[in-house]
């Protein structure tokens, strides 16, 4: 069973995927960012990645970089709650982790106002009752790969005649 919260993630990743746009071409890779424009707060974070910084990608550097200002940035509850997830994200079997990163580049990927769509769909979903999302959930994994594309083909033109909700 997957927990309750990387279910969450799957569920706003296929939604992404429910959407079956092109994807754009991947952004150009961001610049190297210097351990010395860190701030001691950040050091003291990420002081096991400081012998080996330099040798990181830049996009690694950056997304350590993003992380762990945004973790400074929270109140103790978020940074137990960031603590959990990470831990779930951490037990997850290695090539559920890779499918899931797969996914987060994809939809990163996206326009903006898709990336919005499916946020919008996934706040939606996450309100439903739980019994409901789980019959959904069950519903998508039983299609098949033909019935999932018609049905992000349904999705495409629902979205294309400017419908706000979901079919």
């Amino acid at each position: 069973m997957i927990p309750t919260s990387a279910r969450s993630m799957l569920a706003a990743l296929l939604c992404a995927l429910a959407l079956g746009h092109a994807l754009p071409a991947r952004a150009a890779e961001p610049a190297p960012v210097e351990w010395s424009t860190l701030s001691p707060q950040q050091h003291e974070l990420l002081k096991k990645y400081e012998g080996q910084w330099s040798q990181l990608p830049p996009e690694r550097q950056a997304a350590l970089a993003r992380g762990s200002q945004r973790y400074l940035g929270m109140n103790p509850q978020q940074r137990e709650a960031s603590k959990q997830r990470f831990d779930q994200w951490r037990a997850l079997p290695p090539a559920q982790r890779d499918q899931m990163r797969d996914r987060w580049q994809k939809f990163k990927s996206l326009p903006p106002e898709d990336q919005a769509r499916v946020r919008e769909n996934f706040r939606r979903f996450n309100q439903l009752p739980a019994e409901q999302r789980e019959r959904l959930r069950d519903r998508w994994r039983k299609m098949t790969p033909e019935q999932r594309e018609h049905l992000r083909d349904r999705v495409r033109e629902h979205h294309a005649r400017g419908g706000a909700r979901g079919i």
